[in-house]
């Protein structure tokens, strides 16, 4: 088994989340007493908040490049980072390592053209939806069409995701609300919805909109990392 390395702590919920996932992934592809190889480093959230808040990437970067080269030089052999938004910051906390990085956006794109879509609505942090440095990624290198929130909306997921899901609050209010925007974003022409946010499938899951493909980032990104580690 490959040990994985990850950039986790933006935030804890998604943290646990991810290694509750990898140990359960595992344990089913190789039963008895199995679980997943993996080494954390651990950011404080309050730090890598800012940054994004601040718009202070290129600090984020190098604070997480550090964290990155621990990470490899603890065995690590494969990176992955917990968190979509701070994939902005990847060209900078990648560089030099001489370990795969594996991009949250590939198995989700990946997942997507599976099902044979064409255009999915995003729903993310403020800089996922507002700025185009994922859009891009999956225009780009998968000729997939996003779809986003209107400004407004943006906002409300937003909020939601810093003050209540990273802080471990789970709403029914806060639910509906981002299943009525899901709905929007399909009246527009949205085939699915890519939960782009790690914090989200800890609020709605497929079942709560059985009509409606949701693509959970997470469970997606776990599902490439294991086969990587277990290949």
């Amino acid at each position: 088994m490959k040990r994985i390395g990850i950039l986790g702590g933006s935030s804890d919920q998604a943290t646990a989340d991810y290694y509750r996932r990898l140990n359960q992934a595992v344990n089913e592809r190789l039963g008895g007493w199995h679980t997943c190889e993996m080494v954390i480093n651990s950011m404080d959230f309050a730090f890598s908040a800012a940054c994004v808040r601040e718009e202070r990437w290129s600090e984020l970067g190098c604070y997480l490049a550090e964290r990155a080269k621990a990470l490899e030089r603890a065995g690590a052999e494969l990176l992955f980072c917990v968190s979509n938004t701070l994939h902005r910051a990847a060209p900078t906390f990648t560089a030099g390592l001489s370990i795969p990085f594996l991009h949250i956006v590939d198995p989700t794109a990946a997942a997507i053209r599976a099902k044979s879509l064409t255009c999915v609505g995003l729903l993310g942090t403020k800089p996922v939806m507002a700025t185009d440095f994922l859009i891009r990624r999956y225009s780009d290198k998968f000729g997939i069409e996003t779809i986003v929130p209107e400004n407004e909306e943006q906002d409300v997921v937003d909020r939601i995701i810093f003050e209540e899901l990273c802080r471990g609050r789970f709403t029914a209010a806060s639910k509906a609300t981002y299943l009525d925007i899901m709905s929007r974003m399909q009246a527009r022409g949205a085939q699915g919805i890519i939960l782009g946010c790690t914090e989200i499938p800890l609020l709605v899951r497929q079942e709560d909109r059985p009509n409606l493909l949701m693509f959970d980032t997470t469970g997606l990104h776990v599902a490439a990392a294991v086969e990587f580690a277990l290949d």
